[in-house]
């Protein structure tokens, strides 16, 4: 089959095929070529040119912008953290990494980035496990006063029985060990055994 040539309009000379680049229409991202019969008159496909792109670098992809090819950077599919907070991001779009985000992933969620890597916040860690063992204490404190409350209302009443006040007693000694328990000099919390 002939090949084709365009006029000053883009329109077909003469019936035949062309090489065409084919690109999103979106993005410009370019999509692949094809061989494209075209009767005489009839222009391009859309979406589509008559000029090859160049190869792309690697981590780059070719875009078809007002005429002509751009190379763009290609992260799609990586993650980056955010350098304000360490949250991770999936990059989905083309182009460069967002700003103020890092490659470097941090290694605890107390990190904080220094300008160049990232560096443990003791302070940070100290007080987040400072309120999660204060929470932790609420819980048991909570689940105490939870089992004992209808003993402690039988002893008010004066009807509960010796194995109640028993129950009753241990769960209360339960709560008072966790009470006293020294959340801010230790590292490593050892709860007292709930009572059976």
């Amino acid at each position: 089959m002939a090949k084709v040539t365009l006029d000053k309009n883009g329109l077909a000379k003469s019936a035949g095929t062309i090489t065409v680049y084919n690109f999103d229409a979106l993005t410009g991202e370019f999509t692949g070529s094809s061989n494209e019969f075209l009767a005489q008159g009839v222009g391009l496909p859309a979406n589509a040119c008559i000029t090859a792109p160049p190869d792309a670098e690697a981590g780059h992809v070719m875009l078809y912008r007002d005429g002509s090819w751009l190379a763009v950077a290609d992260h799609r599919g990586k993650t980056v953290y955010s350098v304000a907070d360490g949250a991770a991001v999936l990059i989905n779009a083309l182009g460069d990494y967002p700003t103020d985000t890092t490659l470097l992933k941090p290694a605890t969620a107390w990190d904080k980035w220094d300008g160049t890597n990232w560096v443990k916040d003791a302070e940070a860690e100290r007080e987040a496990k400072i309120i999660a063992v204060e929470k932790e204490r609420s819980t048991r404190i909570a689940e105490a006063n939870s089992v004992s409350a209808a003993w402690q209302a039988q002893l008010l009443l004066g009807i509960i029985t010796e194995d109640d006040k028993e129950r009753l007693t241990a769960w209360m000694a339960y709560a008072q060990k966790i009470q006293r328990v020294d959340v801010l000099s230790k590292t490593f919390i050892t709860w007292p055994d709930r009572p059976v």
